[in-house]
């Protein structure tokens, strides 16, 4: 009889939660050994370290801290001398793991690979979950994708072998969902290479989404750096009933703060308010702070999270933690940079859209408003899932709701799909029922992937440009994000409210107050959902699809091909040449919005992700030039031809120009991706000068070598004309806190000069020096050598 390596582990693990089901004194803890994960039995959890940073910080800050702070502070290299100011300094940390998308996770391992090192030095997986397209369902799907990546997924699996990095095969699920059930604990510190890590908050970790050269550090076993971040708290009263959902919670903050308004802070959930939230709804709500800029978000320890725990094989860690609660929650007293509040009691059901994650409406308005603003109101699609929202109780919830459709003789007047997060809750809302109520009422089940919710969608129903609406329960709905189509107006709210709107199929239906007919003719209203937050028996783990890494791969060979189209071996970055940066030309000044997915596209672009100079050819074809108001047109200076972004950027790096982009606020939000840096860095781009920037942006601009400098006065982004040169001037004496001065040379030869800022310590200073963070790297290990 086969039995997964999952299953195995639940049984051992049921059996070491009843050696341990009575209270165990602290000195029997420390010396207690229990695993980080059921993969990784001799890596095991160190509160007694976590602890004892915390007890030295505290003792030199003296004053309470938040839970923020306890995890953060108690991961610092050097804790007794380490300088500490939130929103000022750089601190440097030992997270405890790494995890990575296998979008990212190609072009951090090829960087791994050319740092010359032989294994990684934390524990570290790969998940394969983004380049599955949804096209006709989820088995079809998932052996297209196998078929058509061969190539990518045979060097994720030998490279992972090779380093000791644990990989998750096609079809396992979304990364976050499987670091959540899995990975993720309380007091954590792990970093991802996608923008929604910090979906593993839910469970008391300080999780964090970072670009692929940053993840290259911490696998290299050197100090990662972090600006140290500001805390905003978020108390929560009452408690969540009727339609709301831990979804509204986060669409209701992202209305409040913005887009940007978390940038350079963790989000901190907490009050009495908090225990009335299942675990995987707190993870929802911490996986869509990344939509306010927000470095992570995180809640307290509590029994919630005990219960996940337990349920998912991991009664030991939630043991321990109880040992440790005292670290894995807030102190009294602590102080927060900004305080909001949200009765719970009071929320109502929220849909935010379209185009932007900000843009909060109450479910009971949102037709009105869509009517007003020239929305379309009938609904097209509808889709729920993603790594927002797949979890156990998701799916029950909106199992209920389309369960009273069929009661009534109803199925969605919308197309409607259904994403399950992992391979474990496929399984087990297929034993349940769920899968089969939720394809009853019209719904097609996906591959356990991201699919849709990252533009992996191969749409029939409409034409590109045809003006219409989806809704989902998505996290991102920026133009095209999803289809490609920038006439697609995107709402994202909770999966029971999608599938509710679905059944309707129109924005103007509120399932609060409003009635629908019966098959019979009758009238009927749909109650409010409830769902377990758990499976009454034990999860399904499904089909095994972990691969576990050798204890020696130093013999497994990881081929790329010369003549690769998916995969292509990096050269390093030229340093820089001791010069101020004269007379660029300015490749694109950028209008309004410019996301990751403006600067480097997803969907049909994801197959490159591992070949740097083919998805060069997408670099900033979203973004939208002021010069003409057009999206991939930008005026080429040395030919006043008009054309493509990448290929007059090619042009220029041919002719050995440098060249800029001017943009505006919040410049690169969105996704993590560093390939949005790398590409600028690769067509010879030097400068990214904007009003600001989002925190992972910046640091994969850095990590790559470019400049990002912001304005000194906001104002003077309207000095700079697209025709115009820039030189960056004073780069001998480039240092920490000083800004560095700009002269605009018009074409009329007249000039202007203004300051701009950055951010750059004196560590990042000598990435730029080096050409990279990766070249540094090089630099450091041959001096010690």
């Amino acid at each position: 009889v086969k039995i997964s390596a999952l299953t195995l582990s639940f049984f051992q693990h049921a059996l070491n939660s009843g050696i341990r089901r009575y209270h165990v004194a602290p000195v029997l803890c420390q010396r207690a050994k229990v695993a980080m994960s059921h993969f990784e039995p001799n890596d095991h959890i160190n509160y007694e370290k976590l602890e004892k940073n915390i007890n030295i910080v505290r003792k030199r800050l003296d004053r309470p801290l938040t839970l923020s702070e306890k995890i953060v502070y108690g991961h610092l290299d050097d804790p007794a001398k380490q300088e500490i100011e939130r929103g000022k300094t750089y601190l440097r940390l030992r997270p405890d793991r790494v995890a990575m998308q296998d979008a990212t996770a190609q072009m951090a391992m090829l960087q791994f690979i050319s740092s010359g090192l032989p294994k990684v030095a934390v524990p570290s997986t790969i998940h394969c979950d983004h380049l599955i397209e949804a096209q006709s369902g989820g088995e079809n799907d998932l052996q297209r994708a196998k078929d058509i990546n061969k190539e990518v997924y045979n060097f994720l699996a030998t490279a992972g072998a090779k380093y000791g990095v644990g990989f998750w095969k096609p079809g396992s699920g979304i990364i976050h969902q499987i670091i959540l059930e899995n990975y993720s604990y309380p007091g954590v510190m792990l970093i991802g290479t996608d923008s929604h890590t910090p979906n593993g908050g839910g469970l008391g970790g300080v999780c964090i989404g970072v670009g692929g050269a940053d993840a290259v550090d911490v696998m290299a076993g050197i100090p990662w750096e972090l600006k140290c971040p500001k805390v905003i708290g978020v108390k929560l009263t009452g408690k969540l009933s009727g339609w709301s959902s831990p979804k509204d919670v986060i669409l209701k903050v992202a209305g409040i703060l913005t887009v940007k308004g978390g940038t350079g802070a963790i989000i901190e959930y907490h009050g009495p308010g908090v225990d009335s939230i299942s675990c995987t709804g707190m993870a929802t709500i911490c996986n869509m702070g990344a939509e306010i800029g927000a470095t992570t978000s995180i809640f307290p320890y509590n029994d919630r999270m005990k219960k996940y725990l337990g349920k998912t094989g991991r009664a030991d860690i939630a043991a321990l933690a109880d040992e440790f609660k005292q670290h894995l929650v807030p102190d009294s007293g602590c102080h927060y940079d900004q305080v909001i509040e949200i009765n719970l009691s009071e929320l109502k059901p929220h849909i935010n859209g379209p185009f932007t994650p900000d843009l909060a409406h109450p479910v009971s308005d949102i037709g009105a408003v869509a009517e007003k603003e020239g929305w379309p109101v009938d609904i097209r699609v509808g889709l729920i899932g993603s790594c927002t929202n797949s979890s156990y109780e998701d799916m029950g919830r909106s199992a209920a709701v389309a369960k009273q459709a069929l009661a009534h003789g109803l199925k969605c007047k919308s197309k409607f799909t259904i994403t399950p997060g992992s391979e474990q809750i496929r399984a087990t809302i297929e034993r349940d029922g769920y899968a089969k109520i939720l394809r009853d009422v019209g719904g097609l089940v996906l591959a356990n992937a991201c699919g849709p919710c990252i533009g992996q969608w191969d749409r029939k129903d409409i034409k590109k440009g045809e003006k219409n609406t989806i809704v989902t329960s998505y996290n991102r709905n920026f133009t095209g994000r999803n289809d490609a189509n920038p006439e697609t107006h995107a709402f994202v709210t909770s999966p029971e409210i999608v599938t509710a709107l679905s059944i309707a199929g129109t924005l103007k239906f509120n399932p609060e107050t409003d009635y629908l007919t019966g098959a019979d003719g009758k009238k009927f209203k749909l109650e409010a959902p409830d769902a377990d937050e758990l499976p009454k028996m034990a999860f399904d783990p499904g089909q095994d699809t972990y691969q576990y890494p050798p204890k020696d791969g130093s013999g497994q060979r990881v081929d790329v091909s010369p003549t690769s189209q998916r995969l292509q071996l990096l050269e390093p970055f030229d340093k820089w040449d001791g010069k101020d940066l004269e007379d660029m030309l300015i490749l694109i000044k950028v209008k309004g919005k410019c996301t990751t997915d403006h600067i480097s596209a997803a969907g049909p672009w994801l197959k490159f992700r591992g070949h740097l100079d083919n998805i060069s050819n997408n670099l900033l074809i979203g973004a939208i030039n002021i010069e003409n108001g057009k999206a991939n047109s930008v005026r080429n200076a040395l030919t006043q031809e008009f054309g493509p972004v990448p290929d007059t950027a090619r042009y220029y790096k041919k002719m050995g120009v440098k060249w800029a982009v001017v943009g505006d606020e919040n410049y690169g939000e969105g996704s993590s991706r560093e390939h949005a840096a790398l590409e600028p860095r690769h067509l010879g781009g030097r400068v990214i000068i904007t009003k600001s920037f989002a925190r992972i942006h910046e640091t994969n601009l850095k990590k790559q070598g470019l400049l990002p400098l912001t304005f000194a006065d906001p104002a003077d982004y309207n000095k700079i004309h697209p025709v115009d040169k820039l030189s960056i001037v004073g780069l001998a004496d480039f240092a920490p806190g000083k800004p560095l001065k700009c002269i605009i040379k018009h074409p009329n030869g007249s000039q202007e000069t203004i300051m701009l800022n950055h951010t750059f310590n004196e560590s990042q200073i000598e990435w730029f020096q080096a050409g990279s963070a990766l070249n540094r790297m090089k630099e450091l290990q041959q001096k010690s050598s």
